[in-house]
């Protein structure tokens, strides 16, 4: 039998990085030899070493630290040229300036218009809108499930994944018949098995895809966020060009990639966990509780790429030296049993405390389109269970397959059958 905590031990007492799998064939194991590494782990990305922060407390330090930057120049190993373009995750890094690759000030300044859009008053404006998308995509999935011979059905491709680009793109001002076309590219930029030559290639289409999008809200603006960022405010600084193409590239990845691995990574818990299921479907713990333990338990996000040392950086017994690169690795940080408990491995949603996690970040940076996710997540999970009480796995959960994605915690396919 495979024991992850063991052979954790076993790998941290060797002394040597973590590797990180690109092909994401053993998350959990992964995780507990992350965790079993220390606060501060040595890890290894595709040949590239860095240290990545596995502990909630450190985590909510470092994030908060400003000799941590995202300055891609202050990386010692991109300054010799140890890594370059050809690095297959430096897209991830070096993705053009936007709000999500600057501190300080110029983040403020980039990232103040996407606030202003994800108001709590304009999320609850929009909440009609994503119940509308998601009864569309719960009568699409009945129709899938009617269709198919034995009654099973694909849940990420025709409900989980639809419904946060539907939103995104709404909010973006994208037209629904470009949302494919996105989805597409972005699965293939993150995907390790695209080769790098091809990923770079993307980069640039969705660069002449965004900047065409500006180019036509600049001429004639509309009620979107895109025109929203284009538009200074009075006595303002206009973002540039480069700067709306870079929140716009980076704002849908992020904003459905995430809600699609909370979606399903719930759905999963929960179908995994009956009793549990049974006591939310009854009305004994809320929708709520399940979202935050989802987050914590099977966070959407695996590791976060990259933040770099300015300067010498004493954590304890260790240093962060100048110019290292530093992940911030959410799903063992929402695995740490000295913030969560010695059940930390377990998905609970009848925790006696309050579920504190951190996986929409901290500080300055932490992600804008945290509550939108949770809107979402809010709408389409009730709404499916209510739809389809019987829903259950079509296949045995060690069959679920991830995509070979290193940052984000995603399944190829989440085939289920409607009706039990």
């Amino acid at each position: 039998m495979n024991c992850p905590q063991a052979a954790a031990r076993e790998a941290a007492s060797s002394g040597g990085p973590v590797v990180i799998d690109p092909l994401v064939q053993d998350l959990d194991g992964e995780t507990a030899r992350l965790r079993d590494a220390g606060p501060l782990a040595r890890i290894e990305l595709l040949g590239v070493p860095a240290l990545t922060v596995t502990r909630h407390a450190l985590a909510r330090q470092l994030l908060l630290d400003p000799r941590l930057v995202k300055d891609l120049d202050a990386w010692g190993l991109w300054q010799r040229g140890e890594v370059t373009h050809e690095w297959p995750l430096i897209g991830m890094i070096d993705a053009g300036r936007s709000m999500f690759t600057v501190d300080g000030a110029e983040h403020r300044r980039l990232r103040t218009k996407t606030s202003q859009a994800l108001t709590p008053r304009r999320l609850e404006e929009i909440r009609p809108d994503i119940e509308k998308f998601t009864e569309e995509l719960l009568d699409a999935l009945a129709e899938q499930g009617e269709k198919s011979e034995n009654g099973v059905v694909d849940l990420k491709s025709v409900f989980a994944q639809p419904l946060p680009m539907r939103v995104v793109g709404m909010l973006m001002g994208v037209d629904e018949a470009e949302h494919p076309m996105l989805m597409r590219r972005y699965k293939a930029f993150f995907s390790m098995l695209t080769p790098q030559e091809e990923r770079l290639a993307l980069l640039a289409e969705l660069d002449i895809f965004y900047a065409a999008l500006v180019r036509e809200r600049t001429a004639r603006p509309a009620d979107d966020l895109t025109s929203a960022l284009i538009l200074a405010e009075e006595g303002g600084e206009p973002l540039t060009e480069e700067e709306v193409v870079g929140n716009l590239k980076a704002m849908v990845a992020a904003g459905h990639e995430t809600t699609i691995g909370l979606i399903l990574n719930a759905v999963r818990a929960l179908l995994t966990h009956p009793d549990q299921l049974r006591r939310v479907l009854d009305g004994e713990i809320p929708w709520e509780t399940v979202i935050e333990e989802t987050l914590r338990w099977d966070t959407p996000t695996t590791h976060l790429l990259m933040r770099f040392a300015t300067e010498d950086i004493r954590i304890g017994d260790d240093v962060i030296a100048k110019g290292e690169g530093v992940v911030i690795s959410y799903r063992a940080i929402g695995r740490d049993i000295e913030h969560h408990g010695t059940d930390a491995d377990d998905f609970d949603i009848t925790r006696p405390t309050p579920i504190r996690h951190m996986t929409f970040g901290h500080g300055p940076h932490i992600c804008p389109g945290a509550a939108l996710s949770r809107v979402e997540a809010g709408i389409a999970l009730p709404a499916l269970f209510a739809r389809f009480p019987g829903l259950r796995a079509a296949v045995a959960d060690e069959q679920v397959r991830r995509l070979p994605v290193m940052t984000q915690n995603d399944m190829a396919a989440f085939p289920v059958l409607l009706h039990g």
